[in-house]
């Protein structure tokens, strides 16, 4: 099997940063905190698509009270890309936010620019209040002056897959979180330079 192949279906030499226990661990410590928070008063939790998906689903598991469930799309990240580039977002899919208690969930923290975004976003369409809740937040990468209201691990500045985040379109599915090292990215890049150099075939 090339690299290129096990790195999409995920390769035994990745760095495993969070297994699954500890990542089911740490979404029971989360919702705990946001019960704590909350309590059992209604709930809308909006999720950024796509890598929080995962994060999402067994989040909502675990609360008590009334929830309900909208999406956003945003990224600045685009195929093979490993550094954040200009923020897209598509907001369409929002209900009327008016007097509700918001929970924004992404999968990570970043430089911060899109959970700010997105944070001054539904707080213009009139919620009661915004709380914003991230898997991940990178050590020292912070651009912004905010930082999210509940954060499940702190992690090494590495591009990480799994558990909902992927690489070019791929290794969402994994239940752990991994880190790409400079090989592996290498590889997959090397592997969709191949793959676009390839004539078109015909019918």
């Amino acid at each position: 099997m090339h690299r290129t192949d096990s790195l999409r279906q995920g390769s035994d030499t990745m760095e495993i940063l969070l297994s699954a226990d500890e990542l089911a661990s740490g979404i029971g410590r989360l919702s705990d905190q946001v019960k704590g928070d909350v309590g059992r008063r209604p709930l809308m939790v909006v999720g950024v698509l796509t890598g929080s998906i995962v994060l999402v689903a067994d989040l909502i598991r675990r609360l008590e009270g009334p929830v309900s469930v909208s999406m956003v799309w945003a990224s600045s990240y685009r195929g093979t890309a490993t550094s954040p580039g200009k923020l897209e977002m598509r907001l369409d899919l929002l209900p009327d936010l008016t007097g509700q208690d918001v929970l924004l969930v992404d999968d990570i923290f970043d430089t911060g620019h899109t959970l700010k975004a997105l944070l001054e976003e539904l707080r213009r369409r009139g919620a009661a209040s915004v709380r914003s809740l991230v898997l991940l937040r990178k050590t020292g990468r912070a651009e912004v002056d905010i930082q999210p209201d509940f954060v499940g691990f702190d992690i090494p500045d590495k591009f990480v897959v799994g558990y909902g985040l992927d690489f070019d379109g791929g290794l969402r599915h994994l239940p752990h979180l991994a880190a790409l090292d400079d090989d592996d990215i290498a590889a997959a890049r090397a592997g969709q330079t191949r793959c676009s150099e390839q004539p078109a075939s015909r019918s």
